[in-house]
């Protein structure tokens, strides 16, 4: 299971590499660069699955497939 992922910023293109947690959800994130707040795209459960680089961690497990924070 990969914990790293890299965010992208849909506003400005700013990228920073992020430590995913594994025991909770991030529905928010502050780009660090322009400041705006990132929540989910529809369908998605989380700003990792949304914005990142690799699926937060609980979609990792299920092979990329369900919803991890609304089970």
């Amino acid at each position: 299971m990969k914990l790293q992922s890299v965010i992208t910023c849909p506003k400005c293109g700013f990228e920073k590499e992020e430590t995913m947690p594994t025991d909770a959800c991030t529905f928010f994130y502050e780009c660090t660069n322009c400041g705006t707040r990132l929540r989910p795209k529809e369908g998605d459960c989380c700003v990792f699955c949304s914005y990142g680089s690799v699926p937060c961690p609980p979609i990792q497990v299920q092979g990329g497939e369900g919803k991890c924070c609304q089970q």
